[in-house]
């Protein structure tokens, strides 16, 4: 029988074969999701069943599928998603743009908020978190990706539950759903849209083949989704109303220079902790033409 900290060793060691980031730390999660979170401290061997699991978890990351699918769930903001294949896996860096969001409503009570490509439901979910008068609702195309949107948004935070879900989902397509909108009744909108180049693509860690294409690629330079939503959507948002995207790291001027060309003020582009452009913004003018 296999005692804990000998087991640990193994997964980590076989991590580092394999060329997983940060060994130890998954090496670690791998061991509390097979063992339980006292394995650390546990004097007995593992047990059969243990190891089985163990074994499987460890083989699946080393083949460098996602920690965040084997888990099940990740932690954003302060509260954790349900995650798993067929969904785009939350990452620290969208929590910026949920916190531009906060900023942007400072004031509104009960402001109106459009999610789109909302995936997991990480961003409507997050504002939501932060503003918790918003009314906010997210889209998302992809039948998998809204399996997952719908359950977070039942489960994700606090009072939430199926009949009473923290945020309205819906299923359709960002290339089309802004007929559905009534003009001048949004607050705010946020996306965090794919982005990725072909060329980048090549280039990404091999964990990303493992989530959805269609949530990180997209035509025209990476900027198909951005020179769609800027001028389509901007008459739903109320006079004063902003536009919040996520952006690539290279994408800052060019994104902006697509919400100045579509009418927006007051354009800026945000950072993200590692010195990052990472949140583009604009207002549409206060006065309703």
């Amino acid at each position: 029988m296999v005692k804990s900290r000998e087991a640990f060793r193994g997964v980590r060691d076989l991590l580092l074969q394999a060329g997983v980031p940060d060994a130890a730390f998954d090496a670690g999660v791998v061991m509390e999701l097979a063992a339980g979170r006292d394995w650390r401290w546990r004097e007995e061997p593992l047990t059969g069943g243990e190891q089985a699991r163990l074994s499987e978890l460890a083989q699946r990351r080393a083949a460098r599928e996602p920690l965040q699918y084997l888990a099940g769930r990740w932690p954003f903001l302060d509260f954790e998603l349900q995650v798993g294949p067929g969904v785009l896996v939350p990452r620290a860096d969208t929590e910026l743009l949920c916190e531009t969001g906060a900023r942007l409503l400072a004031g509104k009570p009960e402001p109106a908020v459009l999610d789109l490509c909302a995936g997991s439901g990480c961003v409507g979910l997050g504002l939501k978190r932060l503003v918790p008068g918003a009314r906010v609702t997210a889209l998302e195309k992809s039948p998998e990706a809204f399996h997952w949107l719908q359950k977070n948004a039942a489960s994700a935070l606090p009072g939430s539950s199926t009949g009473a879900p923290a945020l309205r989902a819906v299923q359709g397509d960002v290339f089309g759903f802004e007929a559905q909108l009534a003009p001048g009744g949004l607050d705010l909108i946020l996306a965090n849209p794919p982005y990725v180049t072909e060329a980048e693509l090549a280039l990404l860690a091999p964990e990303l083949s493992f989530e959805p294409r269609e949530a990180l690629y997209a035509p025209g330079e990476g900027l198909a989704f951005y020179r769609h939503i800027a001028p389509a959507y901007q008459p739903a948002l109320a006079p004063g109303g902003w536009l919040a995207f996520e952006i690539g790291w290279q994408q800052g001027a060019a994104v902006q220079q697509l919400l100045l060309a579509a009418g927006y003020q007051n354009v800026k582009c945000r950072q993200d902790l590692s010195g990052n452009d990472r949140v583009v913004l604009g207002q549409k003018t206060e006065i309703d033409l």
